[in-house]
This record gives C-alpha cells, sequence and structure tokens, in this order.
C-alpha cells in the first residue's frame, strides 16, 4: 500500500491491537507512537526529571501540558520519516490538542493520509468513558479516567478522522473486518 494507515482514538480503544493485526493482514510495518516515543522524545529534549517535578508539585495536567510540544512533534517527524506503507498508531494524546497552533500542525502533517481511522466504542460520550475505564480496570490498569475522559470529549479525534469505526462488543478481530472493509472501499 503506497500510503500510512493511522489510527487514533482515546486510551483502550483498541488501536495499538487492531493496528498489529491490520499490519499483519496487509503485510506492513506497524508503528506504535508510544513505543517509539521515548527515544525521539529524548532526541527533542525531553527532560525526565523535569517532567516528575512537574507532576509531583503541579499536577498531571501540568506533565501533560509539558508533553505537547513533544507530540506535535513526534507526529511530524515520524510521518516525515515514514511517508507511506506503515500502520501507524497513535498514543492517546497524539491527536488531541487544547493549542490550535498545535492542532494545525498535526492536522497539516496528516492531511495526505486519506485513511486516518478514529477508534471508539460508541458516539455516546459517558458511555465510552465508562467502557474505556473497565477495560483499562479490566487489564489491571490503575486507571486515568479523568484523562481519557478528556480525550473522548475533546473534538480533536473527529476533526482529524476521516473515519469513525464503533468498538463496543466487538472482538479485534471484528474491528479488523471493519477497518479492511473502509480501506477496500477507500483504497
Amino acid at each position: 500500500m503506497d500510503t500510512n494507515i493511522i489510527l487514533i482514538g482515546p486510551m483502550r480503544a483498541g488501536k495499538t491491537t487492531v493496528a498489529r493485526l491490520l499490519a499483519q493482514a496487509l503485510d506492513m510495518p506497524h508503528i506504535s507512537l508510544d513505543k517509539v516515543k521515548p527515544k525521539y522524545y529524548e532526541e527533542f529534549g525531553y527532560d525526565q526529571a523535569y517532567a516528575r517535578q512537574l507532576r509531583d508539585e503541579q499536577g498531571f495536567g501540568a506533565l501533560l501540558t509539558y508533553w505537547k510540544p513533544f507530540e506535535v512533534r513526534l507526529v511530524e517527524q515520524i510521518l516525515q520519516n515514514y511517508p507511506k506503507g506503515h500502520v501507524i498508531d497513535f498514543g492517546a494524546g497524539h491527536s488531541v490538542y487544547e493549542d490550535a497552533a498545535h492542532f494545525k500542525r498535526v492536522q497539516d502533517a496528516l492531511t495526505p493520509y486519506p485513511q486516518v481511522i478514529f477508534l471508539t466504542p460508541t458516539d455516546d460520550t459517558e458511555e465510552n468513558i465508562r467502557i474505556l475505564h473497565q477495560r483499562d480496570l479490566d487489564d489491571g490498569e490503575s486507571g486515568l479516567p479523568e484523562m481519557n475522559g478528556q480525550f473522548v470529549r475533546h473534538e480533536s479525534n473527529r476533526k482529524l478522522a476521516t473515519v469513525t469505526i464503533f468498538t463496543k462488543d466487538a472482538t479485534p478481530e471484528q474491528t479488523l473486518e471493519e477497518v479492511l472493509k473502509y480501506i477496500r472501499a477507500n483504497s
């Protein structure tokens, strides 16, 4: 395939799982931004000690604000380094921006890609938050429902996506079939 396929959405929406399956089904390389970000962030000047201090002294919101320029730059860098032929899943924060300039940069970076797929359980915001929080707890995580609530409520994903695929009550394989159906119809 001569374009990238990009999956976006909140935490626990199934982006990485579906991206792995999709990459296998299409025989394409897979890149997960959450997995590659430590290396790139370090190259971009991310300060781990400062990040810990921010979180400890000012809370998680301050840390999220610190992350945003690094998230934008990572999206731009990955799409520059790998402009076609990859399945790429974004971390939840890589597609949600309060700052209009950050959002515009990511929107511009995604413009060449006709297959930006937003995975989310339902079209009901509060139900999404409940489902995603339960998935987080089911996986033994501590849960960050406030942060994921922000990701679900924010309009960025809907604005960036070329299609939304709902994942409630669907297995990863069923979601994969929906994604493949969309790709085949729009290639």
